[in-house]
């Protein structure tokens, strides 16, 4: 089997890559958003990273490269070692829009949503790990947060509108 390197790429996603029998560098950056893109390096002695062929995939195209390499029970196995039962971990990007934008985190607890755990705030290329109450949320941050996902949606909701409980249908969170 082929050695893949898988590395996360916070508020991006996942860059898979293997070295070919040829000596060339495949690689997939897997975005949260669902897209994907294909890479194709020089040859891995270079050391240089220059990308021979860069190609952006939406969700659905990349299931059809997948099932077409047979790759597919890779990607299942890969993917079940990310479940637990019960629990999302899931990212919040904050827009201008957003209620939370300019504003500190607070205390979740204190606004009915109890067990929901904000992991992380990543801010550029830093993350600020158990950011404290007072923590200020700006607009291009990523909140990294861990919860069931019913709570992870109430959270969403709370960080997009200032309120807990939805005035209508609320959409889930990716993966939730």
């Amino acid at each position: 089997m082929v050695d893949v390197r898988r590395v996360k790429l916070p508020g991006v996603g996942v860059l898979h890559t293997f070295v070919t029998d040829d000596g060339g560098k495949l690689g997939v950056i897997t975005h949260r958003s669902g897209h994907s893109d294909l890479i194709a390096f020089a040859d891995a002695e270079d050391h240089s990273d220059n990308a021979k062929v860069s190609l952006r995939l939406d969700e659905d195209e990349a299931h059809t490269l997948a099932e077409l390499l047979g790759g597919t029970r890779i990607t299942e196995s890969l993917s079940s070692l990310d479940q637990i039962p019960g629990l999302s971990i899931d990212w919040f990007t904050v827009d201008y829009e957003d209620h939370i934008a300019g504003q500190p985190l607070g205390d979740l607890a204190t606004r009915g949503v109890v067990g929901l755990t904000v992991v992380a705030v990543v801010r550029g290329d830093s993350a600020n790990p158990a950011p404290a109450d007072d923590f200020k949320v700006y607009p291009g941050d990523t909140l990294v947060v861990a919860g069931s996902p019913e709570k992870v949606a109430k959270a969403f909701n709370f960080y997009r509108t200032g309120e807990t409980k939805p005035k209508s249908s609320v959409d889930a969170p990716p993966g939730g």
